[in-house]
């Protein structure tokens, strides 16, 4: 398990807040001017956190190239843009967590491949602007995850080695940034997990079911010290 983390960065859709309900009602309104029939909201959420294209996708059974797509696409985002945080909350326990870092003094911050258009008014609507260390949203570097470069201009920004930081995320491609970070993964399987990135692919040190294990793992950390 290693020693006590200098740092702990979150993916943020399906690992720190879980945003489904309103990514779905967004689609599902999207549907509906589209004239297409809705989707009921298990098929949906496993979906969200790959974002607006993939949505598109499941949604009207389109690829990224079809006449269309894109109009469909910003729809989406811009329904979503306008009911942000109507049903988004921290996952059950993610609040404990952050009070505890907190008062350990361990900063936290946020790596995500949303666009920081959604991203930033979505952190301050949840009064999460003060707390977080830092957020990185999915335009801030010229990569997204899986490249590492996001994670490391977090650790950067909090002025934190990647060796000494935790990320948790509930995605292949956030466990692949993060190990080639150098930091340690924690892979949420209580997440938003796609159907065509199983956890068993992902490669992560660890795996939690749900965000309290993140207490139990600090309290593990904390006495190996």
């Amino acid at each position: 398990m290693g020693h006590k983390p200098s740092a702990v960065l979150f993916d943020l859709d399906g690992t720190l807040a879980d945003t489904a309900p309103d990514l779905a009602s967004a689609l599902n309104a999207t549907l509906t001017h589209y004239g297409q029939a809705t989707l009921p909201y298990e098929t949906i959420r496993p979906v969200v956190s790959h974002g607006g294209i993939a949505l598109t996708k499941l949604g009207f059974g389109m690829q990224p190239d079809a006449p269309g797509f894109d109009e469909r696409r910003q729809y989406l985002l811009d329904v979503y843009a306008d009911n942000l945080c109507r049903d988004t909350v921290l996952f059950d326990g993610m609040a404990a967590v952050l009070e505890t870092l907190e008062r350990a003094a361990i900063p936290w911050g946020i790596v995500t491949n949303k666009p920081a258009w959604l991203t930033d008014p979505l952190i301050e609507a949840m009064q999460l602007v003060t707390r977080a260390g830092c957020v990185v949203s999915g335009d801030t570097c010229s990569n997204r995850k899986p490249h590492p470069e996001p994670i490391l201009h977090a650790c950067a920004l909090l002025d934190r080695a990647p060796q000494q930081t935790w990320y948790v995320g509930d995605a292949g491609r956030d466990m692949q940034a993060g190990n080639a970070a150098g930091c340690y993964t924690i892979g949420a399987l209580y997440g938003y997990l796609h159907p065509d990135d199983p956890p068993h692919t992902w490669e992560c040190d660890i795996t939690i079911e749900q965000p309290t294990q993140l207490l139990d793992l600090l309290a593990d950390a904390d006495r190996s010290v």
